[in-house]
């Protein structure tokens, strides 16, 4: 060895703890975040359609000399089916999953868009605008926006299904204006193009990105821990009507149902479909009238929001009264109010009307609560599908009024007598002593 020659290095163990941990990587974006947000601009999309029908009253009615009883009669069969098809959406999206679902649905209603470019007849308008568009949009009612919150969310479920609720608001807010204006520049058939367009738009993204539940890839729900997928659900449907049947043996069903028809009636049927039209009766321009119509969306996600915060303190049903009261004394004011300009009586009106929107969906979510218990879920299916039979029969029964009177006055004045019966509905309901899962139904 030389004696020059250093020795070599022995490497001394360096003790575990030693070691800087390494950096932890920056989290991703849970899966459920990105599946809620495809499910909100699904909704959008969904949406375009329940812009169209009132811009088009009066175009289709100078084009092909169409009463507005038969427009109507396509507009209500739409409403119809949308609130039929909704209490059986859930059972369809367990038995063959969100994502076909969800796809045929957006495809129907862009074939009935579509489609009616080319209608001569207004039967086309009724199978096309009616029954294609009505059962894909029923396919994509509350349940979809529900399914997802409870299948992708444990925690921030409020959060989640206040923003899928908006979704609907925000839909009218972009689509209304945007397919007012179209109409007023180019036309229907662009207008009903654009929302053809925007229903195929949204296929891609929901094919690709959406998956039926978590366990699809791998991951636990946001918030929870792990879950297998259960196996596709049989027997849904006859549970349905099961709920539906028994139910209808009850009082507070038939209570609730009748006002929240009359709820339909007075918002859906009424302003959505004949506020337009009745507007530019009296010189107001398609898009000046479309975008007040737009407003009442903005004021509807404020009002419903404010409605769950009184509904969690006060009597629900001396809630619903009220609501139902002011609408039908705001309603017997606008005739007055129509006018070839927007003044701040008009403006007041769009704001009130757009506080009381959907105010009425807390209270009867929670007396459905009181009296059904478990089952609750699915009475107020039924119950909205009783909403949207109501809009249906304004929507044509509005027209008609229009054709024989040569005025929407009429109309005004028989929904605010409709919405005081409401009220009166409301406050006949019976209290419920508890509200527990499985309470017992009262009786008839």
């Amino acid at each position: 060895m030389n004696p020059t020659s250093r020795p070599a290095a022995v490497p001394v163990p360096v003790p575990v703890d030693a070691v800087p941990p390494r950096r932890p990587s920056r989290p991703r974006i849970h899966r459920a975040w990105i599946v809620a947000a495809v499910t909100f601009v699904t909704i959008i999309g969904g949406a375009a359609f329940n812009s169209l029908p009132g811009l088009l009253i009066d175009p289709l009615h100078t084009e092909f000399g169409w009463s507005r009883g038969e427009i109507g009669l396509a507009v209500s069969i739409d409403m119809a089916l949308y609130g039929l098809t909704a209490p059986f959406a859930a059972a369809l999206m367990d038995r063959f999953g969100i994502r076909r679902v969800v796809v045929v649905a957006l495809t129907a209603v862009a074939a009935g868009a579509l489609a009616s470019v080319w209608m001569t007849a207004s039967w086309q308008l009724m199978l096309y605008w009616g029954l294609l568009v009505g059962l894909g949009t029923g396919s994509m009612a509350l349940a979809f926006s529900a399914t997802v919150t409870n299948r992708w969310f444990v925690a921030r479920r409020g959060l989640v299904t206040g923003i899928l609720t908006a979704a609907g608001a925000s839909g009218q807010l972009v689509f209304l204006p945007l397919c007012a204006w179209i109409v007023d520049e180019h036309g229907w058939r662009p207008a009903s193009v654009t929302v053809a367009l925007a229903a195929l738009v949204v296929v891609p993204f929901v094919w690709l990105l959406m998956r039926d539940h978590p366990a699809d890839v791998g991951l636990a729900p946001y918030g929870g821990t792990y879950v297998e997928k259960p196996a596709p659900a049989v027997g849904a449907a006859t549970r349905t009507v099961r709920v539906l049947l028994d139910a209808a043996r009850t009082g507070p069903f038939w209570l609730l149902a009748g006002s929240f028809a009359i709820c339909g009636a007075s918002t859906n049927g009424l302003i959505r479909t004949h506020f337009v039209p009745s507007a530019h009766d009296h010189g107001m321009a398609i898009t000046a009238a479309a975008s007040l119509l737009a407003v009442i969306g903005v004021f509807d996600i404020i009002g419903t929001i404010f409605s769950g915060w009184l509904t969690d303190r006060f009597d629900a049903r001396r809630l619903l009264a009220v609501y139902y009261a002011l609408r039908g004394v705001s309603l017997l004011f606008l005739p007055m109010l129509m006018a070839p300009a927007v003044h701040p009586p008009m403006i007041f009106f769009i704001v009130f009307y757009g506080l009381d929107w959907v105010a009425t969906v807390p209270p009867t979510m929670a007396l459905c609560r009181e009296h059904y218990g478990e089952d609750s879920a699915i009475v107020f299916g039924w119950v909205l599908a009783s909403h949207q039979v109501g809009a249906a029969l304004v929507a044509f029964l509005g027209g008609v009024a229009r054709d024989v009177s040569g005025s929407y006055d009429v109309v005004w004045y028989a929904s605010g007598a409709l919405c005081a019966t409401a009220a009166l509905m409301a406050l006949v309901i019976r209290g419920q002593p508890t509200d527990r899962p499985g309470a017992p139904k009262a009786p008839a």
